[in-house]
């Protein structure tokens, strides 16, 4: 009779092993898939930020167009060369002009009439600050240029053509903004550095050479 107890006790704990041991496996295995999850999470957390790096407009790039341009005119259309001939002025009041010289004419194409108030006047303020930043590279390399350009706010997608030639780096900048067409054209060549307005196509992609 003493003996009874004692292996009915054991055989209640060799049942509750197997139960022990289901339970514990079954926490090994929620605690991996918890860890594999926090590692997926932490993984998506690092990678979205990239991205939407990618996917966000460069806001730096535009607030110095708006800097720049913000002593300038609003946007308004370019003027139309004038179509009707300049009134002729009262006989006697001025002398005759020769008969060999050439009358100028009004310019049909190119910046004079396609850029809009904005663009024109900003554009001087591109031209100087560019130049006067490449004027004192001797012998500028396009890597020399184009960290300049980053420098003053010039992003990368804005930059185009950029090749040397010589003593001479070219470049082209896309500076549309607003619906206005400016762009500029450069060439760094130190003391002979040159930059000048072009006019881009109004909408589309921007090809260096196409202006």
């Amino acid at each position: 009779m003493t003996q009874i107890p004692a292996v009915t006790s054991a055989f209640a704990r060799s049942a509750h092993r197997p139960r022990l041991t289901f339970v514990m496996t079954a926490l090994a295995a929620l605690a991996l898939a918890a860890c594999g999850t926090e590692e997926t999470n932490a993984g998506r957390e690092q990678a979205e930020p990239a991205a939407a790096v990618e996917d966000r407009p460069d806001a730096a790039f535009t607030a110095m167009l708006d800097r720049i341009a913000q002593s300038c005119p609003p946007s308004a259309p370019p003027k139309a060369p004038p179509s009707d001939p300049a009134e002729a002025p009262p006989s006697g009041s001025a002398e005759a002009p020769p008969s060999d010289a050439i009358e100028p004419i009004a310019p049909t194409a190119g910046p004079e009439v396609e850029l809009n108030a904005r663009d024109w006047c900003a554009s001087n303020y591109h031209e100087e600050r560019i130049a006067r930043a490449l004027w004192d590279l001797v012998e500028p390399t396009p890597t020399e240029v184009r960290a300049i350009l980053n420098g003053l706010g010039y992003v990368d997608g804005r930059i185009h053509g950029l090749k040397r030639s010589g003593a001479t780096t070219r470049f082209f900048l896309d500076l549309r903004d607003r619906g206005g067409r400016l762009c500029l054209e450069g060439s760094a060549a130190g003391e002979e550095t040159v930059v000048d307005k072009c006019v881009a196509p109004a909408t589309g992609p921007f090809t260096a050479g196409e202006q």
